[in-house]
């Protein structure tokens, strides 16, 4: 049986995580297959801060990405919503955080 094309982020991915950095921060990780989908993963014109803002509803520029080549990692991290384990705070662990990355579209080819 043949493998299914790949549609979105997490698809490329052998894990897409999140987790809280801090009380102040959000980290997430994708760790992609191979090369391929690194390639697009770390495509700055498909994946890049303006990409996660507006994911996150949060501000381009607290967003920091980090792209690993020779991991095949793609590391990014902002600020939380609220700090960690307030009144507010949804997501203690922010284990959820990563879902809106990896269900994110491919860009089409």
């Amino acid at each position: 049986m043949a493998e299914a094309t790949p549609t979105t982020l997490g698809d490329l991915a052998y894990e897409v995580r999140s987790k809280n950095a801090g009380p102040f921060w959000v980290t997430m990780e994708l760790f992609l297959r191979d090369a391929d989908g690194y390639r697009i993963a770390a495509d700055e014109t498909f994946l890049n801060e303006g990409t996660v803002a507006r994911l996150y509803g949060i501000d381009e520029a607290d967003v920091q990405m980090f792209r690993i080549p020779s991991l095949n990692v793609v590391k990014i991290s902002f600020p939380r919503p609220v700090s960690q384990a307030s009144l507010r705070d949804r997501d203690v662990h922010s284990g959820q955080h990563h879902v809106p990355l990896a269900v994110l579209p491919l860009p089409a080819t």
